[in-house]
């Protein structure tokens, strides 16, 4: 089992309604006699674990007995405590203002969708994101969503602290995780030929992280079934430094933000959306075919987005780019798809050639053409035609086992500690 499976990485989100473990006596129904008169033997040799019920008359005549055992349990209290996930913020847009110096700092990044800052909030790094509020949510309906999202943990997810509120924007407060984009590992701007994923099981690795936290976001985060990203691109990814981990950014903003309503998640069939003005939010070469046509975000989206990421990632290109046309002067579409599915035509000989050449040869060719179609099956027009991402995670999963035996085999490091600072 590949260390990016969900097995292993996952940490269920407790239900709202949850109790932590009492450990006060008077919550514990008293033993029979039988059992408090051995206890009071002078013979008998007690151990006293987390799950030790004693009776009350036992405490009554032992009392330092008694406070050694409270102090034990309150240790464990504070040991399960500290393992728990923090609980979610709705922070005063106040303490939004004095990290962002009223928002004249810097911009850590910035978009047509969002401004960000990288700032400190009640003593600890964060990453501050602004975004418009595309729909009016109630406020007993945030603190539910956002109370599951925060309480959402994998190894493969940026953690959400909590949000802030003001006029029609939202701020999400997102933890700082050392590191680049992926685009920017795989397309160095100052120097080209240069990639910090030069090796295959690198970028299996990333594949497989990927894969196993929009796995973990459409099926095991607690929120409805339905539930999509909706911001699945290259950009979004972040390849930490040292280790090269994958962690998917901007988990639950699409929730959060009212990009996704109640009717668009009940919806099972496809079809153009009833509103007057419909405004679609989304990056050239990464939006499903249907959500184009119809403004409706699922989950099939996602797995859309997934596969052209795979797709870039395999060969070291963008996902859409336009060429000048020499003969018409005009532009020239040229997508990572369309490469992908004439290189999959041509069989193994077609995807050798096809595959980034910074990885010069160094990979298994059968393996690197079953994951061609895997992604290709993702980006499939007909969404009906793409798996789930369940299906897809575990064929990612088992390509990233074969590519660690054909690593072993022929004798190349698979754990390598770099650093991904710009050259």
């Amino acid at each position: 089992m590949c260390r990016s499976k969900k097995s292993t990485d996952v940490i269920r989100p407790r239900s709202s309604n949850s109790k932590r473990p009492s450990f006060s006596p008077s919550s514990q129904k008293p033993k029979t006699s039988k059992s408090s008169s051995s206890l009071s033997q002078p013979s008998s040799s007690t151990s006293i674990t987390n799950n030790s019920v004693l009776s009350s008359g036992y405490f009554d005549n032992n009392s330092s007995y008694y406070n050694s055992f409270s102090t034990q349990a309150s240790k464990n209290l504070s040991s399960i405590r500290d393992s728990l996930p923090e609980n979610p913020h709705i922070y005063d847009f106040s303490d939004i203002c004095s990290a962002t110096n009223n928002f004249r700092s810097n911009r850590f990044s910035s978009s047509s969708a969002s401004s960000s800052w990288l700032c400190n909030l009640q003593g600890k790094q964060v990453v501050i994101f602004q975004r418009k509020m595309r729909r009016p949510i109630e406020l007993a309906d945030l603190v539910h969503k956002l109370s599951v999202i925060c309480r959402s943990h994998h190894s493969s997810l940026i953690k959400l602290l909590g949000v802030s509120l003001s006029g029609n924007y939202v701020y999400l407060v997102y933890e700082y995780v050392h590191g680049v984009n992926l685009r920017d590992c795989l397309r160095n701007p100052k120097n080209p030929s240069f990639t910090v994923l030069s090796s295959w099981i690198s970028r299996m690795q990333i594949a497989a992280d990927i894969a196993s936290g929009l796995d973990y976001i459409h099926h095991c985060s607690g929120l409805e079934t339905s539930f999509a990203h909706n911001h699945i691109k290259i950009t979004s990814i972040i390849v930490a430094e040292g280790s090269l981990m994958a962690k998917i950014c901007h988990f639950g903003t699409a929730e959060l933000c009212g990009e996704v309503t109640k009717d668009e998640e009940s919806s099972k069939t496809l079809g153009r959306s009833k509103s007057k003005v419909m405004k679609i939010e989304g990056t050239r070469g990464y939006m499903a075919p249907e959500l184009q046509f119809t403004g409706l975000v699922t989950q099939k989206c996602d797995v859309y987005a997934f596969g052209v990421v795979i797709l870039e990632l395999l060969s070291g290109k963008e996902a859409l780019k336009f060429l000048v046309d020499e003969e018409s002067g005009g532009y020239q579409r040229v997508g990572v798809i369309d490469t992908a599915r004439e290189a999959a035509a041509g069989g193994s000989a077609g995807v050798r050639t096809w595959i980034d050449r910074r990885l010069k040869d160094s990979f298994p060719v059968d393996v690197a053409e079953k994951m061609v179609l895997v992604a290709l099956e993702c980006v499939e027009e007909d969404p009906k035609k793409r798996s789930d991402m369940d299906k897809v995670a575990g064929q990612v999963s088992k390509l990233y086992l074969e590519s660690k035996n054909w690593a072993d085999n022929i004798g190349l490091p698979t754990d390598i500690s770099v650093s991904i600072a710009p050259r």
